[in-house]
């Protein structure tokens, strides 16, 4: 037996919002409705909507499901959900808004609130006329066949759910649930994704750190000799064409210099001061430096 909430349970005796909706010809009405999974696989989703034209917003939501308890629940819970909102406000909808909706469900069970976000999707662009089937964020490669599932759309639940494992993968979308083939490439892309999210905080947290560095107020000894250092730097560039440039005072953040030999002039030299030293030392020092030469 699956550890059910009472919601969940409730949900599935007693469903709201099942069964169809029947187009109309009221004025300023659409009724569409979109699908997702197969009878073949286990579980099937028809997601009827009734679509006020004019505000774009969602009057009625029906549906229509072959499949376990969860899928009837997840379902069910979905038309209560987005029931008066808008159309891009129902697509921010998530399959963890309508599992948290439930008060969870059991981890192998993940793939029924997937289901009911992904038929949600289908039906909004078939309406604005986007075929479900070029939705960019899901083309690419077929990985697992037996479900129907591409190497993209793999990558696109893991992110979003911050899976970490294979079995995780199983349970939200199916892929490597049955023949097994699939399980190496669902491991490689989880590993890739683990790799850019750690390239990413690292990124953030070399940002961070050198934003912190610059915005913390540095004595006039510790600002003076930072700003030598960069000056240091610049230098070695400078003597390579004949010129050379000397730290003459620090007066707030007004740094004044001495160019020398042919830096003194050259006409370049304004920029010089400005792409050589002055941006370095904003970078680095403190972003309200300005280089003046004397």
């Amino acid at each position: 037996m699956w550890d059910y909430t009472d919601k969940v349970l409730d949900l599935f005796y007693n469903p709201k919002n099942q069964g169809a909706i029947e187009v109309t010809d009221e004025r300023d009405i659409a009724v569409v409705f979109g699908e997702i999974g197969s009878i073949a696989c286990g579980d099937a989703l028809r997601l009827h909507l009734k679509i006020d034209v004019p505000t774009d917003s969602i009057l009625d939501a029906r549906f229509q499901t072959f499949g376990c308890t969860s899928a009837i629940a997840s379902s069910s819970a979905l038309t209560e959900m987005i029931k008066g909102l808008t159309l891009d406000e129902a697509l921010k909808v998530s399959n963890k808004d309508i599992a948290d909706y439930l008060g969870g469900l059991p981890e192998a069970k993940m793939h029924c609130s997937v289901m009911g976000q992904e038929a949600l999707e289908a039906a909004i662009y078939k309406y604005r006329g986007i075929e479900i089937e070029h939705h960019e964020e899901d083309e690419g490669a077929l990985l697992c066949t037996c479900f129907g599932v591409s190497d993209n759309r793999v990558r696109r639940i893991v992110i979003e759910n911050n899976l970490t494992t294979v079995e995780e993968v199983t349970n939200y979308i199916k892929a490597g649930g049955s023949c097994g083939s699939c399980l190496a490439g669902i491991e490689d892309i989880i590993a890739a994704v683990e790799k850019d999210k750690e390239a990413t905080t690292a990124r953030v947290e070399a940002e961070l750190t050198r934003i912190q560095q610059t915005s913390r107020k540095l004595t006039t000894v510790q600002k003076i000799t930072k700003i030598q250092e960069i000056l240091d730097e610049v230098r070695p560039m400078l003597i390579a064409d004949g010129g050379n440039v000397e730290l003459f005072d620090v007066d707030g953040d007004i740094v004044k210099v001495i160019l020398k030999g042919a830096c003194s002039s050259c006409s370049s030299s304004t920029a010089t001061l400005k792409d050589a030293i002055e941006v370095r030392l904003r970078d680095r020092v403190l972003s309200s430096l300005v280089v003046e030469a004397v």
